[in-house]
């Protein structure tokens, strides 16, 4: 799914309006109704409810949400920023409705006494927000282009004292979704614990430095005409199984072990050959029909009892990796895990680099020990493919002073040496050597432990060894990778998931995008 900048997703709303045809208020409808189904399926309906409108189309979004809650019988306050006479048009008739609504129905629940309109002024109090009510936020919406101040600032820092859940609608208010929101030390954005965002979603989203706004969101369809979306050029996209679906390779019923590839892995050393397990491991899952290990002499009895499936070629060193084999035999390379930083293994490093003709999967201690020696950036095989966690890339691209600068240094990263940057975390972030950038969707909290790593650069390194192209290796990689975490979850929970448990459940993974899942 492509990710659009703001003003795009501005013209993809009026396309839909010209062209559905829908007018802008029913749209609007359309939008507030997304975000009350989630809010009646996720709110305890004896909670109190406080909706906060700007005089813009967010407060419009809002006073159409606050209605179909009072029609629904929730307790709801809303409240209007700023005079009727400054809002929208669309928000103006949603005011004059929700008034009427809460002033006829029944068995509504609206409570507006305490004030003498829901009107909210500069110099009167502010309404009370009792930990145990829901906030929601319509204040501004993604078009705001100026940082908030005065009276709006002095309620958005309101919200945030108030220790109640706050639900922002679309984005939340102060949310700058195309640059970052950190040009100032403390800025003026609700801290929201969930954002009901509409699709197509926005950059700002994918970023860790955003979590504290943003808390999880939840991508709403409107019905936007997706008529629209391929004629906007666009850099930023967001992985979705049915993009990993049209990768997968079928297997032919007379295929053999010699049509899907020999994959050699180096890693491992003394007090890391863990490691080297779980890549081997998660490598042979991914589909090679051969793997082959390069690892210490010592290591080799380990790799042979821990995983009998793999070959192992042997270094003469009994605890380090210091030359490599024959390149020849082998569809793809994987380097990289447990290997440490001693020197000799730097230099087997470097008579790879020197010697592979083919694109190479380079992780953990090959990137820190790349980092030592940029020089040899400038020889790795074109097609190549880094998979740093966020310090290794640190140290081997230069620091940066927010997300959105070193999302620009790894885009600059792969255009410079033509390779595949797979920035892992949450929303892991591969660029591309053209300068795209793909946010994959799978994946949690519990897979922040060690070897997690090791075993996604096990799978590319596995799908790479069968012909897939570096960039499908990646997109396939990280996502088989982050939903084999997310099944392990559903059985083992955040604090018990470790590395083998995204192995063992790898088979899951592909059977899910198989359909058999």
């Amino acid at each position: 799914m492509k990710i659009l900048p703001v003003e795009d997703i501005r013209q993809a709303d009026l396309y839909t309006i010209g062209h559905e045809p829908i007018s802008d208020i029913d749209l609007m409808e359309r939008a507030a109704a997304a975000c009350f189904g989630w809010i009646v399926n996720n709110v305890d309906p004896e909670k109190k409810i406080k909706v906060f409108c700007g005089t813009g189309n967010n407060g419009g979004d809002g006073l159409v949400i606050g209605r179909l809650l009072i029609q629904k019988g929730f307790t709801v306050e809303y409240f209007l920023t700023g005079p009727v006479e400054t809002c929208s048009p669309n928000c103006r008739i949603n005011f004059e409705r929700i008034i009427s609504v809460s002033k006829g129905t029944s068995h509504a629940k609206s409570s507006i006494s305490h004030l003498p309109s829901p009107i909210l002024q500069p110099n009167q109090p502010l309404p009370v927000i009792e930990k145990t009510d829901i906030v929601v936020d319509a204040i501004f919406g993604s078009g705001l282009t100026r940082p908030v101040a005065g009276f709006q600032a002095t309620l958005i820092h309101h919200i945030n004292q108030s220790g109640a859940v706050v639900v922002a609608i679309d984005v939340p208010s102060g949310f700058s979704c195309d640059s970052t929101n950190f040009l100032v030390r403390e800025p003026v954005v609700v801290k929201a614990d969930y954002t009901l965002t509409f699709s197509p979603p926005k950059l700002g989203l994918f970023f860790p430095e955003n979590e504290r706004f943003t808390g999880k969101w939840i991508l709403l369809d409107i019905g936007i005409m997706k008529e629209y979306i391929p004629t906007r050029e666009v850099k930023n996209f967001m992985l979705e199984k049915s993009d990993c679906q049209k990768l997968l390779k079928k297997r032919n019923k007379f295929a053999h072990k010699g049509n899907f590839g020999h994959a050699l892995l180096l890693c491992g050393s003394a007090g890391k050959m863990g490691a080297a397990i779980l890549a081997t491991r998660a490598c042979l899952r991914s589909g090679p029909g051969l793997v082959t290990v390069r690892t210490p002499k010592a290591g080799m009895p380990v790799m042979q009892s821990a995983v009998p499936e793999a070959m192992v070629t042997p270094d003469d060193e009994p605890d380090i990796i210091t030359s490599i084999p024959d390149l020849s035999p082998y569809s793809s390379i994987g380097i990289g895990p447990g290997i440490g930083l001693g020197p000799q293994t730097g230099k087997a490093l470097k008579l790879l680099i020197q010697q592979s003709v083919k694109p190479l999967i380079i992780d953990a201690d090959a990137i820190n020990l790349l980092s030592e020696n940029k020089t040899w950036l400038g020889f790795i095989p074109h097609g190549s493919i880094f998979t740093p966690h966020p310090k290794e890339f640190e140290r081997i691209a230069g620091k940066s002073q927010t997300d959105f600068e070193r999302n620009e240094i790894q885009r600059e990263f792969s255009f410079r040496y033509q390779c595949y940057v797979v920035l892992k975390g949450a929303y892991t972030a591969i660029t591309t050597p053209d300068g795209q950038c793909f946010f994959n969707t799978t994946g949690n909290p519990g897979m922040a432990t060690g070897g997690s790593g090791d075993v996604l650069t096990g799978i590319i390194t596995g799908l790479m060894a069968q012909g897939y192209q570096p960039l499908e290796s990646c997109l396939l990689g990280v996502y088989v990778h982050g939903l084999a975490g997310d099944f392990a979850l559903a059985s083992e929970g955040y604090e018990a998931l470790i590395a083998s448990d995204i192995i063992n459940n790898l088979g899951k993974s592909f059977h899910s995008l198989y359909g058999k899942f």
